[in-house]
């Protein structure tokens, strides 16, 4: 049969990335604590297309996913990216992977347990050298150092989300980054919570207020001195309670 695909096309113009879009797939993330995890992700698949060509072949990304069937984690990433400009004949390849993540998280006070999903992105291309990223989203919780400082009684508080992405020499926890981001933040976010347990946490955001400014430059802080990390760019946002507005952070920086 013809191969369209391969027929040449005359408009001399190169496709920076050309693939497919939201495959559902089973994968494996290393756990710190159980070993592995098994979850289901979203998975983007691309590589450039040069200007004779007039089409890619989708199918084949799919067969590459077939082949490394549930060994897909952060460690086989590259060995995708390789196997995607081999078979697709491409100088340059890009993978995302996005996935809800969990984690057994004890409640402060009482350690009730319970489930807290975060949703993780590993971010990859391969040219000439590879680049690999990986985008954690943390829920938060914060309260308003301007509001405690004006207030007779109380002050306003809201839950937020830290979006951190780093870029790293070695294996990177996913807790790990996680812990660094709420440990920065005025008090975490739990999925279960007794009496004793609110009290803490409404005590203790009470006693740690944060603008999202706070946040960012703490998390900076700790990344700076980290040997691992390269390159990170984090930014908070705060779902106000009492702004018809949301307040937002951003600091990025290249570190080697």
């Amino acid at each position: 049969m013809q191969d369209v695909q391969n027929s040449k096309d005359y408009r001399e113009i190169d496709i920076d990335q050309v693939g497919v879009k939201g495959i559902s797939y089973p994968i494996t993330v290393r756990d710190k604590n159980e070993g592995e995890q098994q979850t289901v992700a979203k998975i983007n698949m691309y590589v450039n297309l040069p200007r004779y060509y007039k089409g890619t072949h989708m199918s084949r990304f799919v067969e590459i996913l077939n082949e490394h069937s549930r060994r897909i984690s952060l460690q086989s990433f590259v060995g995708i990216l390789e196997d995607m400009k081999k078979r697709l004949d491409a100088k340059s390849s890009h993978m995302e992977i996005t996935f809800p993540y969990f984690i057994n998280k004890a409640a402060p006070v009482t350690r009730s347990q319970g489930l807290m999903e975060y949703q993780c992105t590993f971010k990859g291309s391969l040219d000439n050298k590879s680049d690999l990223m990986i985008i954690i989203r943390v829920p938060i919780s914060t309260l308003c150092p301007c509001s405690k400082e004006i207030s007779e009684f109380g002050a306003h508080n809201q839950r937020g989300e830290v979006r951190l992405q780093v870029r790293f020499k070695k294996f990177i926890w996913i807790e790990d980054l996680i812990k660094l981001v709420e440990d920065s933040a005025s008090s975490d976010v739990y999925s279960v919570l007794k009496r004793e347990d609110e009290k803490f946490v409404t005590e203790r955001a009470y006693n740690n207020p944060m603008f999202v400014e706070d946040i960012v430059r703490e998390i900076a802080i700790k990344l700076n001195t980290d040997q691992n990390i390269t390159w990170f760019a984090v930014e908070a946002e705060n779902f106000e309670s009492i702004h018809n507005h949301n307040a937002y952070a951003y600091v990025e920086k290249h570190k080697s």
